[in-house]
């Protein structure tokens, strides 16, 4: 009798666990791609003077392809980042402004664990691209400033998460430095 009821225990926690183990190992699979938006908050492309200053946050399209899954605990992804800031400045008592756009596009590289909790998948990567920016302004002071001064490296390192509500759709959240501090978005995978 004791016998029996091992053999019985042992397959209700067998029959209850495995289709939770296939979940989790659904969320970043060999082969999905992952494509994310929403905006960036505490962008450090931005530096607020003592006028009156009026920022758009950073507006971010990424990408996500699941390139090999047998590395260890997690998966490895690969993609690509797009996003696009603006700032303008008007000071007080003139005519004169001061505006910067900003363009942000790079590769990114990601680490997910997808098997420590049942529907997030935790990941943590690394952006290599450019940032392309141009300036306006009406001041004549500033007839000789080079407007693509700030163009250059974009280079961010970043710890994320998604949190599946269907086998599909996601939010996320993305702490950083480089496109911005906090970024927080919505994720469909394919």
């Amino acid at each position: 009798m004791k016998k029996s009821f091992k053999i019985f225990a042992i397959s209700l926690v067998l029959s209850l666990t495995l289709p939770l183990a296939s979940l989790q190992a659904q969320l970043f699979d060999e082969g999905d791609i992952v494509i994310s938006a929403g905006i960036g908050l505490g962008s450090n492309y931005v530096v607020l003077g003592s006028a009156y200053s009026s920022v758009m946050p950073v507006i971010f399209v990424s990408g996500d392809y699941a390139f090999r899954e047998d590395l260890g605990p997690g998966t490895l992804g690969l993609g690509a980042i797009m996003g696009f800031s603006s700032y303008k400045e008007d000071y007080y008592g003139s005519d004169y402004y001061w505006k910067v756009k900003t363009f942000l596009l790079g590769a990114r590289g990601t680490y997910h664990f997808t098997d420590l909790v049942e529907k997030l998948d935790l990941y943590g990567g690394i952006t290599l691209g450019g940032e392309i920016v141009s300036t306006k302004y009406s001041d004549p002071s500033l007839e000789d400033y080079d407007t693509s001064a700030g163009s250059g490296f974009l280079g961010e390192f970043f710890a994320g998460a998604r949190y599946y509500f269907t086998d599909d759709f996601s939010a996320m959240g993305e702490l950083g430095y480089g496109i911005a501090w906090l970024k927080i978005g919505i994720s469909y995978k394919f």
